[in-house]
């Protein structure tokens, strides 16, 4: 009967303003499941447990609350589920416009600044603690603010198009290299092909001359025994004509006969080495050849990187050699690449073992030689030190510096040409050497913990900034 009463009840005579009594002081919904403490407030019980988890006190009085002493609150409970479903009801049978609020059904004419959310007059108590402003107050606060992000979102179009305008000349660039590389390619490999072309031909003639010189001595003893054998039918058709004389005559004879039958020349036989020398020509052929083209092949410890360098430094095309370029040169500018810092980097980094490379420097009068982080700024300008991730010296207005943050000035006797690194990843030292006289300058200690790298300052000057080529030793067992 209390069923159908309230569902014959007008809407304005619903108890709607429990709304408040059965709401959560946490949530600001209605309860569930709710329990209540020994304070006697009452809380949804998840609301509850996250409460405790930060302080340990009832939400409302904050009294020190111990957990297990909180009860299940039935009345309560049936108390909002009973609202819900009368609320619920009231819902479906009065669908409420966009501009009215769907639990009270009254015209949507506040606006919390907090929840960013437009309320009613009733719902007020549910925002006691908001800012709650008038419509036509709060459509200007939230244009105003959406007209700050249509300004970001703009910008960031801008952004988006300046980097397709910069994407797209990375293509050209991109195509720019691999033709360089392609021609660099094609250079070398003809460079190495005719130095195999010599090789070869030099093998080649050195196996004809063989060939010609061990033949013609065969020929030379075939020579010698054909007339040897000319003399020895000669001489046997003598001996059998004297020997067919009377017998007194060949008895009178014979010694001389016998003398006359004495071959006095070594037989034919085959010389040491007559025969082609096989294991020089073709033994290990292609070790050998690969030995002897140590001679057209160059190698290096560092080669620079050259997605890493300055707008402002030119590199050589076999990545071996810096100096100032004259211009600032048409470069994308990816990540990798310093600007406006004037380095660039080794191609290869290191994590362990050990490592050697010589810079000759010149009479350059500014540079900076030594290694760094890999996380080193690239963007940004900054002050060259060991804090900063670089382990180095350099040359400035005369005066040699190991720069660390104290900057420690280096004593030389003579002006080094040429900086020798020497890196020990496991043993975390990097030390520096004057490449001519091989006198040890400064060693610099680091535990290194990320990838490092041989970074190079050349500075703007027209000399350039060299790397030394390595020895090549082959090892055999």
């Amino acid at each position: 009967m209390a069923d159908s009463m309230d569902e014959d009840m007008p809407e304005e005579l619903l108890p709607l303003p429990l709304q408040q009594d059965l709401s959560c002081p946490v949530c600001q919904g209605i309860f569930r499941d709710p329990v209540l403490l020994p304070c006697t407030h009452s809380f949804c019980r998840e609301c509850l447990q996250k409460s405790l988890q930060v302080s340990g006190k009832c939400p409302v009085c904050r009294k020190q609350y111990e957990e297990g002493h909180a009860i299940t609150n039935r009345a309560l409970s049936s108390a909002s589920e009973t609202f819900l479903k009368q609320t619920n009801w009231l819902q479906s049978q009065k669908r409420p416009s966009e501009d009215h609020c769907h639990m009270h059904l009254k015209p949507l004419e506040l606006y919390c600044e907090k929840d960013e959310q437009p309320v009613c007059v009733d719902c007020v108590t549910l925002h006691s603690t908001h800012r709650l402003w008038p419509m036509r107050d709060g459509a200007p606060i939230c244009r105003r603010e959406l007209d700050f992000k249509v300004g970001i979102l703009e910008k960031k179009v801008e952004s988006y198009k300046k980097m397709t305008r910069k994407l797209s000349s990375s293509v050209e660039y991109i195509k720019c290299q691999a033709g360089q590389a392609e021609k660099q390619i094609k250079a070398e490999f003809e460079r190495l092909h005719q130095a195999l072309v010599t090789e070869e031909q030099m093998r080649l003639a050195a196996l004809v001359s063989e060939e010609e010189q061990k033949t013609a001595a065969i020929k030379e003893l075939v020579d010698k025994t054909n007339k040897d054998i000319l003399a020895l039918n000669e001489l046997i058709q003598t001996l059998k004509r004297e020997m067919g004389d009377e017998d007194l005559a060949v008895v009178r004879n014979f010694q001389n006969l016998k003398r006359k039958a004495q071959w006095p020349h070594e037989d034919p036989c085959f010389s040491d080495g007559c025969l082609l020398n096989m294991g020089k020509h073709v033994g290990a052929l292609s070790f050998k050849i690969w030995k002897n083209m140590q001679a057209h092949v160059k190698y290096y410890p560092v080669v620079l990187d050259p997605n890493t360098a300055s707008p402002w430094l030119s590199l050589s095309p076999d990545l071996t050699s810096m100096k100032e370029s004259p211009e600032r040169l048409s470069t994308p500018d990816n990540q990798e690449r310093f600007d406006p810092c004037v380095f660039v980097l080794g191609a290869e980094g290191y994590t362990s073992g050990k490592h050697r490379w010589d810079v000759i420097v010149g009479d350059s009068p500014k540079w900076i030689v030594g290694v760094c982080r890999e996380s080193v700024a690239r963007k940004k300008k900054f002050t060259v030190s060991t804090n900063r991730g670089v382990w180095s010296i350099g040359l400035s207005k005369g005066v040699y510096t190991v720069l660390t943050h104290e900057r420690t000035e280096l004593q030389v006797q003579e002006r080094p040409e040429r900086i020798r690194i020497k890196l020990n990843i496991d043993k975390g030292e990097v030390s520096f050497w004057d490449g001519g006289t091989a006198k040890h300058l400064i060693t610099l200690t680091h535990q290194f913990a990320e990838k490092i790298f041989p970074i190079f300052g050349p500075g703007l000057h027209s000399t350039p900034m060299t790397l030394v080529e390595g020895k090549m030793a082959v090892h055999t067992s």
